[in-house]
C-alpha cells in the first residue's frame, strides 16, 4: 500500500506552492488506493503558532483534500527523536559543535556543485575536539549544536542509494551537506533527524518533496541506514514560482489560499491551477 504524507510547518498560511505539493501526495495515494497523512512539523516553537495550524486544516479541507488517521504533531513526540539521537551517540555518530554561524562562513569550504538548502558546507571544525575541552566548554554553558558525523556513518553504512521517481536509483553523496546539525542545546532535534524519525513510524512509503529538498534525501538515507529505519520511494517535483521566477515562499509574501477564498476565488478553481501548474513537474 502507498502511504504518503503532507508536513507543513505551521509558520503562516498555505500559498499555491502548497497546495501544489499536497495536491501530488494526495493524488498519488489516492489513485492507488493508499493512504494520505498530515503531519504538523511544530518543532519551531519560536515561530510555529496554533492560529496557523487550524488554518492548514480549514484550507486543505476547504480544497477538498482529506486525511488519513490522526494528525501527527512532532511537538508530541519529542522522545522519539531523543531516542534516535541516544543510539546515534551510542555509536559515536554525532558530536557538539560549538561555532557561531559567523564562525562557519569563514571557515567553510569553496562552494559545491549542488546548493545546499542548509548554508555553507560544515567544515567539521569541532569534529575532533579533546574531551577536555568539550566538557569545560559544556560546563560553562556554551551554546553548542548536535551534529552527524557524515563520514563516520558513510564508512560505517558502506555505498547507498535511494530510488527517485524521476532519475531512478540515486547513488548517495553524504559530501553533499557534510555534517548536519541534528539538534541543538535550545532545540530538541532539527528538520534532518525528525522527517526521518517521522517517515519510518509513520510507515511512508512515498515521500513527495520539492526538488529544494533533494540533496537533503542524501542525509536521510544516510540515516536511515545507521538507525535501521525503513527506506522509501522518493519523488522530487519542481516547485511553482512567480512571475519573476522566484519560488512561492512565506517569507516573501506569496498569495495565501485564505486570501484567495476571502477574494471569493472558487475552491475548485484554485485547486485546478495547482494541479495544472504540477503537469510534469517532476525532476528528471
Amino acid at each position: 500500500m502507498i502511504v504518503t504524507r503532507f508536513a507543513p510547518s505551521p509558520t503562516g498560511f498555505l500559498h499555491l506552492g502548497h497546495l501544489h505539493a499536497a495536491l501530488i501526495g494526495w493524488n498519488a495515494a489516492r489513485e492507488a488506493g493508499g493512504r494520505f497523512l498530515l503531519r504538523i512539523e511544530d518543532i519551531d516553537t519560536a515561530r510555529c503558532r496554533p492560529e496557523f495550524e487550524r488554518a492548514i486544516m480549514e484550507d486543505l479541507g476547504w480544497v477538498g483534500l482529506d486525511w488519513d488517521g490522526p494528525v501527527r504533531r512532532q511537538s508530541d513526540h519529542l522522545d522519539d527523536y531523543r531516542a534516535a539521537l541516544a543510539r546515534l551517540e551510542e555509536r559515536g555518530l554525532i558530536y557538539p559543535c560549538f561555532c557561531s554561524r559567523k564562525d562557519i562562513l569563514a571557515a567553510a569550504s569553496a562552494p559545491h556543485d549542488v546548493p545546499s538548502p542548509d548554508g555553507p558546507i560544515y567544515p567539521g571544525t569541532c569534529r575532533h575536539l579533546p574531551a577536555d575541552i568539550v566538557k569545560a566548554r559544556r560546563a560553562k554553558g556554551a551554546p553548542y549544536a548536535l551534529r552527524f558525523d557524515s563520514g563516520k556513518a558513510a564508512a560505517l553504512a558502506g555505498p547507498l542509494s535511494f530510488e527517485d521517481q524521476g532519475q531512478g536509483n540515486v547513488t548517495v553523496r553524504p559530501d553533499l551537506l557534510g555534517d548536519v546539525v541534528l539538534a541543538r542545546r535550545d532545540a530538541p532535534a532539527s528538520y534532518h533527524l525528525c522527517v526521518t524519525v517521522d517517515d519510518h513510524l509513520q510507515g511512508v512509503t512515498l515521500v513527495t518533496r520539492g526538488v529544494d529538498l533533494f540533496t537533503a534525501t542524501h542525509v536521510h538515507r544516510l540515516l536511515q541506514a545507521v538507525l535501521g529505519l525503513a527506506v522509501p520511494v522518493y519523488r522530487h517535483h519542481l516547485l511553482l514560482t512567480n512571475a519573476q521566477g522566484q519560488r512561492l515562499s512565506k517569507r516573501d509574501g506569496a498569495l495565501s489560499l485564505r486570501q484567495m477564498r476571502e477574494d471569493g476565488q472558487a475552491a475548485a478553481a484554485i485547486r485546478k491551477q495547482a494541479e495544472k501548474a504540477g503537469i510534469g513537474q517532476t525532476r528528471s
